[in-house]
């Protein structure tokens, strides 16, 4: 058998698999909605077979396995807390810093990942002051998680991930993962609120739209899934026929998130899409920026239809949310809704604690000691000075420098800006309440090699 032929094959059974996937993914909607308690069994399984995956797994391909799990998990942990899935909260956190540990044992960490134990020592004084001011009770252990749980899961994941090498079209295969319980999610969400007309009620973020979770948190992950379906319809959709299916997943994707009215996550998703984009139209050869002009024409028509439907399904109120207006038409005044009110608390809880600041969590117990309600901030800066003093400086000098020092020395990976940009983007309108921001960040600190083709030689026929 031809060398074709047997490409041929195997570029049918990776399309038969990748279909496959998408239709369980389908169908696991169906059974979370319709089977009371499916979705912690659903959860038990996520964890028991990427574990299984992980310690099966030759410790040279354990890099590749743990990515794939923690992918996995990212893509699904939004999902999972709108349907109680998981056992804990921040269960998801866990999992991605439990997956980072047992890779970290198996396989080492960089010699270039040294900056990051610097930066998770930095967050151990916020701990101190959090038990001096708080102190230990049952309250405790669910402050420091809440607040410390995101930053932690950045360290492990970037000590472990930093300079590892990975395929190109293993990272394809991550974006993948990410993607499927995003699928999943946004079909329970066209099942769970299948008429968006009957619930709006202004131009305000939507919970019923939103699987009746936080819609900043359902807006950010679908904004994820929407890069991760680019990435797929861009390289990974040879044929008509898988570009139309991606290109159907994508828009149903972004649709909802449209819907939910939350901004943050659909913002972020268009500057990370476009940084994307610009990398992989640069890298490309000539004939390659011919075939990624042709699919961004077929890309700018699906988010024009996107967006039409959005706006005739919301009667025109996401027009006016997108242009901070009222229902009325009238411009609204704070066009952060609120949030720049909780960064300068944030701000003064810095200026009052300027050496250790008020400590993990406290800059939300002293909005409620001031009568300000419980309110956390959104913004992961604001509250890093507010929380940890003079230890931020030196935390936001590790998180932005080491990455574009990394970059320096190694330009292959495309997705760098990408990953750089949501983790940024992210931690500036929902700080880090879910898991993606601080994995993804670690995504762009892999050393991306790309595949090499086959070399075929003739055969030699020797004459008589």
């Amino acid at each position: 058998m031809g060398y074709k032929s047997i490409r041929g094959k195997y570029k049918k059974s990776n399309k038969e698999n990748y279909l496959t996937l998408v239709l369980l993914h389908v169908l696991l909607a169906f059974l979370i909605l319709f089977i009371p308690g499916f979705s912690k069994v659903y959860f038990v399984f996520v964890v028991l077979y990427f574990l299984y995956r992980i310690f099966s797994a030759k410790d040279v391909d354990k890099p590749k396995e743990v990515i794939f799990a923690c992918c996995y998990v990212v893509g699904s942990e939004v999902l999972f807390r709108m349907t109680s899935g998981s056992f804990f909260y921040e269960g998801s956190k866990y999992l991605v810093i439990l997956f980072g540990l047992i890779g970290l044992v198996y396989n080492g960490l960089s010699s270039k990942a040294y900056p990051y134990l610097i930066y998770l020592v930095l967050l151990v004084p916020s701990i101190i002051v959090a038990y001096l001011t708080i102190g230990f009770d049952s309250n405790f252990r669910t402050n420091i998680a809440f607040v410390l749980s995101g930053p932690v899961c950045l360290g492990i994941s970037a000590i472990y991930l930093l300079d590892k090498k990975l395929s190109m079209s293993d990272f394809i295969n991550a974006l993948l993962y990410i993607s499927l319980p995003i699928i999943t999610m946004s079909i329970y969400l066209f099942l769970y609120n299948p008429s968006i007309k009957d619930v709006l009620r202004g131009t305000q973020s939507n919970f019923a739209t939103s699987g009746g979770f936080g819609p900043n948190q359902v807006a950010t992950i679908l904004g994820l899934g929407m890069l991760a379906l680019t990435v797929r319809l861009f390289m990974k959709s040879p044929t008509m026929t898988l570009k139309i299916f991606n290109g159907v997943l994508l828009g149903l994707i972004s649709f909802r998130g449209i819907v939910t009215f939350s901004r943050g996550g659909i913002v972020t998703a268009i500057i990370i899409i476009f940084a994307f984009l610009y990398l992989l139209y640069r890298k490309s050869t000539s004939k390659m920026k011919g075939r990624v002009f042709y699919t961004f024409f077929l890309f700018g028509l699906l988010g024009a239809a996107v967006w039409i439907i959005s706006s005739n399904q919301t009667m025109g109120l996401i027009d006016k949310r997108y242009a901070n207006q009222d229902v009325s038409g009238r411009a609204k005044e704070d066009l952060s809704t609120g949030r720049v009110t909780l960064f300068m608390d944030d701000l003064q809880g810095f200026i009052e604690n300027p050496i250790l600041g008020v400590g993990a969590n406290g800059a939300k117990e002293l909005r409620l000691k001031k009568g300000l309600g419980l309110k956390a901030s959104h913004n992961e800066l604001s509250r890093l000075f507010s929380e940890h003093g003079m230890f931020a400086f030196f935390i936001l000098l590790i998180l932005v420098f080491i990455p574009l020092l990394y970059r320096l020395e190694n330009r292959r990976n495309i997705f760098f800006y990408s990953m750089l940009g949501f983790w940024f983007a992210t931690i500036n309108h929902s700080a880090m309440r879910i898991a993606a921001p601080g994995f993804i960040y670690a995504l762009a600190l892999l050393n991306v090699q790309y595949d090499k083709r086959p070399i075929h030689r003739k055969r030699i026929i020797k004459k008589r």
